[in-house]
């Protein structure tokens, strides 16, 4: 039997990777700041805030060989800065890291992000894992899951004693997945960048519990992209949800958000424009070739799921 600790276990993925658990005779530790519903007889409820000395305690007391820090925040609350976000995702995540290396934990898996080699007209397609981590500094996501990276670097060459699985994880949907992203599906017409093509990378939300499932278990140490096969561009999603596109030039679209946040028309900023132009397509070749998991749906399959759902 194996202490595993998860951190944001009430999110959906957390919910999804406890369920997983839930089978085993693994002892799980879910914390959050709310208990997430449901718990299996294998777990128990703790409740931390990654951005206090929470993580020191509670760590400290379970000593779990294995911690999945899954605490980070997608889509930060209505009227929040970022300054909440990145005492969330940059600080709660060194808070937990400290408290793993105090307690001799053994294993720390850590979700990712693909937004962490940020979005750029130069990034490969597809990237790879040994690809630079360049998160732009104006998207605060992919900055704060850039610096998360960068820290964890440092951890794995001062503390190599703390094996350390980082999962850069593309867009994930599940069946009640409801987030900024599938905002964007959900109007009446899809927003695209003129000369983009503005692809998309799915990783279902049952697939990535299970590549979690194996990295707190028994699956390699490394660094490791998640996604399903393929990518989908704003044509193809649009011919799946049957909707028109609305194609802008980048200055146009750029000044039209400018102007519309701060009269609080939309929640988007122009800095959204290159997550429109330059999303990052993932390889998935690691996962399947060194990891040993190849998702059970492809990103076609993963969106036309979530669609049929939200469709009901």
């Amino acid at each position: 039997m194996t202490c595993i600790l998860i951190t944001g276990a009430a999110g959906l993925v957390g919910r999804s990777l406890i369920a997983e658990l839930a089978d085993t005779d693994h002892e799980v530790i879910a914390c959050d700041v709310v208990e997430p519903d449901g718990l299996p007889d294998n777990a128990r409820f703790r409740l931390m805030d990654v951005t206090t000395d929470a993580p020191l305690r509670v760590i400290a007391r379970h000593q779990p060989e294995v911690i999945v820090h899954l605490a980070s925040i997608v889509t930060p609350p209505p009227g929040s800065g970022r300054e909440i976000a990145y005492d969330v995702d940059v600080i709660g995540t060194k808070n937990v890291v400290n408290a793993a290396l105090a307690a001799g934990t053994k294993r720390l898996v850590v979700t990712s992000s693909g937004a962490a080699y940020g979005y750029h007209a130069d990034n490969p397609v597809p990237l790879t894992e040994t690809d630079a981590i360049r998160g732009n500094e104006e998207f605060a996501y992919a900055y704060h899951k850039r610096l998360v990276e960068e820290f964890l670097a440092e951890t794995r060459q001062n503390a190599p004693h703390l094996e350390q699985v980082i999962l850069r994880v593309g867009t994930v949907l599940g069946r009640e997945t409801n987030n900024q992203i599938t905002d964007l599906f959900r109007r009446p017409r899809l927003l695209a960048v003129h000369g983009s093509d503005s692809p998309f990378v799915f990783i279902w939300t049952r697939d990535l519990a299970r590549i979690l499932r194996r990295a707190a278990t028994n699956g390699p140490a490394g660094i490791f992209n998640v996604a399903g096969d393929g990518a989908l561009g704003v044509q193809e999603l649009a011919d799946i949800l049957q909707k028109p596109i609305l194609r802008l030039p980048a200055w146009g679209l750029k000044t039209a958000l400018a102007i519309a946040r701060p009269l609080g028309l939309t929640q988007y900023g122009p800095e959204q424009v290159r997550f429109l132009q330059f999303r990052p397509v993932l390889s998935n070749e690691a996962l399947k070739r060194d990891f040993g998991y190849t998702p059970e749906k492809d990103s076609r399959e993963v969106f036309e799921h979530w669609w049929e759902a939200q469709s009901q």
